[in-house]
């Protein structure tokens, strides 16, 4: 076993958070949706919420605002990205399972990896094969009963989330522009990106922007999607990437899917099968050797 070095005991841990909280959108997404709440009033309200506790965040710790021409346009390309990758997962609940929705975005390790061989980065053996691994435990915790029927149409709005996370990621690696921002302004103009999308798109529709959001326990959802899935594993996965790299990074993703699992399961009422708990099991270890073998 190799010691780990900063980088690693930094990244790691930053990696799994990241896995979990995104994992945890259909918690709050799920409830809003069957109360009839629109999907641009949902990602509207939790990306705005989310960018005024960071907005007030960055003013308490008095940091500057400001960024460059170029790296404003680095960071709408990420706000467009983050904010398309919402997109697709939140119409995907509208086909499919919202655990299963979850866990086939984990698709983008693959995706990640790669992207980042066109860039001339190979990843070495021993994440080659953690990828290998962790995307056959996801199959494995996908395979149906034979119970239910799986919407293309929703497979495929989970694929284009995914691909559009995997550029997200590999942009926040190796952008030299943005390579001087700190992790919360990057997350707070991304996210403002993505408020303003939706506003738009709001604007431009017969969306009612409260309908469906009636309730407290709907607010708190709201709030809740802007401080796990939002703030917390957009930081976090910027954290990762910049100190393990995008491949490593996006390989503990594993986490998303084993925590949506989790939800479902808990607070949804669906089966915990053979497969999922066999499909959890090789994911973890694929990704306890990735970190054991490598340095970084």
């Amino acid at each position: 076993m190799k010691k780990l070095s900063k980088n690693a005991i930094i990244g790691y841990p930053a990696g799994i958070i990241t896995g979990i909280t995104y994992g945890l959108n259909p918690l709050f997404a799920v409830p809003l949706m069957k109360n009839g709440a629109a999907t641009e009033s949902i990602l509207f309200f939790r990306y705005s919420f989310a960018v005024l506790l960071l907005g007030l965040f960055l003013m308490f710790r008095k940091q500057s605002f400001k960024v460059s021409g170029k790296q404003i346009g680095v960071l709408f390309v990420l706000g467009l990205l983050y904010t398309g990758s919402s997109i697709f997962l939140f119409d995907a609940y509208e086909y499919i399972a919202s655990g299963l929705a979850t866990t086939l975005v984990f698709l983008y390790p693959v995706l990640v990896a790669i992207i980042m061989v066109f860039l001339k980065i190979v990843p070495s053996w021993p994440v080659w094969l953690a990828i290998a691994a962790t995307f056959g435990g996801v199959l494995i915790m996908t395979q149906s009963d034979g119970t239910q029927t799986i919407n293309p149409i929703g497979v495929l709005l989970s694929i284009a989330s995914a691909l559009v996370y995997a550029l997200f990621i590999v942009i926040i690696n190796r952008s030299k522009a943005i390579a001087g921002i700190s992790n919360t302004l990057l997350t707070f103009y991304a996210l403002t990106v993505g408020a303003i999308v939706f506003i738009g798109k709001i604007i431009f529709s017969d969306t009612t922007i409260t309908a469906g959001i009636t309730t407290g326990t709907d607010w708190l959802n709201l709030i809740g999607l802007a401080l796990f899935p939002t703030i917390v594993s957009t930081a976090t996965l910027a954290i990762a990437s910049r100190n393990i790299g995008a491949t490593k990074a996006s390989v503990l993703g594993v986490f998303e899917p084993i925590t949506a699992i989790v939800v479902g399961t808990v607070m949804f009422g669906e089966p915990l099968t053979a497969n999922i708990i066999l499909g959890i099991s090789i994911a973890i270890v694929a990704v306890t050797f990735m970190i054991t073998v490598t340095k970084r």
